[in-house]
């Protein structure tokens, strides 16, 4: 796992405070099987400009290397950009391939990991 990033706004012990705020946010989100956009996720966790974004796609990368690691679907595959179709942005793909799980098809791959990760955090909910 790589060392997180700071900026001047974000402490470097926030990252993982934010990926746990992250993870009760999207697993909560898993019972109504609908995505959220980047921008939505940081107005609800109540982040503050500047890097709002950056602080959310930090949490997120975070969050996939946890799954990963744990043999579960990425629950970050419910966050999507507002301006790709309904696709997360390029760093969900790339953090996905980074820990040897992304296919060759962004929106298959995407699709299936979404879908699994609604069953899986939504079942990890009720039990």
């Amino acid at each position: 796992m790589r060392p997180p990033e700071t900026t001047q706004n974000i402490p470097e012990h926030a990252g993982n405070a934010l990926a746990a705020q992250v993870r009760a946010y999207l697993s909560d989100l898993t019972r109504h099987d609908v995505p959220v956009t980047y921008h939505a996720l940081a107005k609800s966790m109540q982040l503050s400009p500047p890097n709002t974004i950056h602080q959310i796609t930090m949490a997120l990368e975070c969050l996939i290397e946890e799954d990963a690691a744990a043999g579960h679907p990425l629950i970050a595959a419910l966050v999507i950009s507002k301006t790709r179709g309904g696709l997360p942005a390029p760093g969900f793909f790339d953090s996905a391939r980074r820990v040897e799980r992304f296919g060759e098809d962004p929106s298959a791959f995407h699709k299936a990991e979404f879908d699994n990760a609604v069953k899986f955090w939504c079942s990890s909910n009720t039990s």
